[in-house]
């Protein structure tokens, strides 16, 4: 989720920040091909990328990466990080000694966390080719997590950070999407959610500038609007950035759609999925959750299979 949707609170996809083994220039490729009918959740995320990790540095930064490390290193197991995108949480886990899995829909998103991979690689002296680095670099896949491209029970745990579920706009994908991590995971596998609560409360307004500095070789401005529709619990970021290069000035301009669930609600759905929820907290330190918590983590256990 994009990270000034954090701003007004402790300040993301698309099925992509949402791909099997990918050790050359592009990961592997198991996505349908898009369609043009309706929205879907992952449309922006590919005009989103040059810019992510820009926001993210200025906003978010790292301060969940340390929890999921936490989370993930307690595993036993393989594990799938849901909507990796630029590597931010998969490259920083990997280097810590899990076995990690990301996959993320948006192809240029992938193709920045494998530049990222491999720059590192270099630096450490292995080589961008090698199919494994002793567990210091994560494994990237492209593909939809609504219809995960791995063999049933291969993840001792999936983790969906940073309100990667909220890009599931419609009932019926965040349905498909249980159900498949269901799938993949192991009996007593653990699945990690983290949820950003505030987005339905954000106030409209159009054409704000919330951001601005040097980045990407340039100087950045990002020009926001944003519109609520409660009925359907969706909140939409229209999201324009300036680029200036000198007197030349480019502008990117796309949306980012997410849809919030109460915590109730999401238990619910798990449950239906098949998981019990163990525990909800309310920050990265491990405060328990309540109705004024920044964010919201649910860490619930597979059932059944």
């Amino acid at each position: 989720m994009s990270a000034t949707r954090l701003r007004s609170s402790t300040r993301n996809a698309s099925y992509g920040e949402a791909r099997h083994s990918a050790e050359g220039a592009t990961a592997a490729s198991h996505q349908p091909p898009a369609t043009r009918r309706a929205r879907e959740g992952w449309h922006g995320w590919d005009a989103y990328a040059p810019f992510y990790d820009w926001e993210n540095a200025q906003t978010l930064g790292r301060r969940d990466v340390p929890f999921w490390r936490r989370v993930a290193m307690q595993a036993g197991g393989p594990v799938l990080e849901l909507g990796c995108g630029t590597g931010r949480v998969s490259r920083p886990l990997a280097e810590a000694g899990v076995d990690l899995v990301g996959i993320d829909r948006s192809a240029p998103m992938l193709a920045r966390a494998l530049a990222r991979r491999n720059t590192a690689g270099a630096k450490a002296g292995r080589a961008p080719t090698s199919p494994r680095f002793g567990g210091t670099r994560p494994r990237l896949v492209r593909g939809d997590i609504r219809a995960l491209p791995f063999h049933p029970r291969a993840f001792a745990m999936v983790l969906a950070p940073y309100g990667i579920l909220q890009s599931l706009i419609r009932p019926r994908d965040l349905t498909a999407t249980l159900a498949s991590i269901a799938r993949v995971l192991r009996r007593g596998g653990t699945l990690g959610i983290d949820l950003v609560p505030d987005v339905p409360q954000w106030r409209e307004y159009t054409n704000r500038e919330q951001l601005s500095g040097p980045g990407n070789g340039a100087h950045l401005t990002l020009i926001e609007s944003v519109r609520q529709d409660p009925a359907r619990r969706l909140t939409t970021f229209t999201q324009r950035y300036v680029e200036r290069r000198g007197r030349r000035t480019r502008e990117h301009c796309f949306d980012l759609t997410f849809r919030t669930l109460t915590v109730p609600q999401m238990t619910h759905q798990l449950e239906r999925a098949g998981f019990a929820v163990q525990t909800v907290l309310g920050d990265y330190q491990g405060r328990p959750w309540d109705d004024r918590a920044d964010v919201w983590i649910i860490l619930a256990r597979r059932l059944r299979g």
